[in-house]
């Protein structure tokens, strides 16, 4: 049975779906997943051993070029292209309309959430199965029980299994700092990264600072020439990936490469300021979540407007003394 995975992005949302692809092989094993992704994620799907084919599909880069994309005829090559694909079912695991349209292309028959169980409902009038699923159940959770319910096996009761297949080399005595994120309100005040980046230079560790835009290269230059440590070349995702495998432990704010770790199995505490933990926590062995404890979190606000001597406030709760102990017992294997 070959089935079509509609998930678009982002980062974290795919590492999302792989315990969930783990789930279907364990049950089935006649399945077949191919992946249709943004263009930006396309080798993340094929790092789980049970996707076979990655199709990239470019709808950022369509909604600021539609008329270039129009006239080279991309999307009608992408409807050809699922058509042609021979697929029994397609499971849209992303819930809004920018995959509910694609995942129609294929032609074949769509399962989904309901609408009571998605944030855009508009979608679920395009899927021909529609699964209720909670809306407070963690993401890996709800996209767990979707594909359950889609391709008809029992749910398993057995721990998040992300199913990567990595060489195992042993780790080094390196840390990465996960500092970067699109969400101001997500972010650890710089201080904090260089206090911490002390405590594990004393510790003898090497701390990496990674980046990948403009304004995050900045930040990690600041962060390293204050903080010491190795400023990172810019690295693919998948260069991120065995980074994130051969550390001895990883700190971050909420971000998708946060989540990355978790899948590789590397000690990591994840800080959370804006967002939830239970909806969208770090899942897996050796991993700890660290929530803020202010009024008005979590706020879910890309922004934040509340004033104080740590900006934002509320990390003012999650000091990097604090931290370091929660990724050493991390690292030590405590729970």
């Amino acid at each position: 049975m070959r089935v079509l995975i509609v998930k678009t992005s982002s980062l974290g949302d795919l590492i999302h779906t792989f315990p969930a692809i783990t789930d279907a092989v364990s049950a089935r094993k006649e399945l077949e997943f191919h992946w249709l992704v943004e263009e930006a994620f396309q080798e993340v799907p094929v790092w789980h051993p049970a996707v076979s084919r990655t199709i990239p599909i470019a709808l950022r880069r369509w909604r600021k070029q539609w008329f270039h994309a129009w006239r080279n005829g991309e999307p009608g090559k992408l409807r050809a292209q699922l058509k042609g694909g021979g697929y029994d079912l397609v499971i849209d695991a992303q819930g809004l309309l920018k995959s509910a349209l694609p995942a129609r292309m294929a032609g074949t028959e769509v399962a989904g959430y309901d609408r009571r169980s998605i944030r855009e409902p508009l979608a679920s009038f395009f899927y021909q199965h529609r699964y209720s699923v909670s809306r407070e159940a963690h993401a890996i959770e709800r996209i767990r029980r979707l594909f359950a319910l889609s391709l008809d096996y029992a749910l398993p009761q057995t721990p998040v299994d992300y199913g990567l297949e990595l060489p195992r080399a042993g780790r080094d005595a390196s840390l990465v700092f996960l500092h970067g994120t699109t969400w101001p309100s997500k972010q650890w005040p710089e201080n904090y990264w260089i206090e911490l980046a002390g405590l594990a230079a004393e510790a003898g560790f090497e701390v990496l600072w990674p980046w990948h835009s403009d304004e995050e290269r900045a930040r990690a230059e600041r962060l390293c020439g204050q903080g010491g440590g190795r400023l990172l070349e810019r690295l693919g995702l998948t260069g991120m990936r065995d980074c994130l495998a051969a550390a001895s432990g990883v700190v971050g704010v909420d971000t998708g490469l946060a989540h990355l770790a978790a899948a590789v199995g590397t000690p990591a505490v994840t800080l959370y300021g804006p967002t939830r933990t239970e909806l969208t926590g770090a899942v897996g062995d050796r991993q700890k979540n660290l929530s803020v404890e202010f009024q008005c979190a979590p706020c879910m606000r890309k922004r934040c407007d509340q004033k104080g001597e740590v900006v934002p406030p509320c990390f003012a709760t999650l000091p990097p003394g604090r931290v370091w102990q929660a990724l050493q017992a991390q690292m030590g294997g405590a729970s």
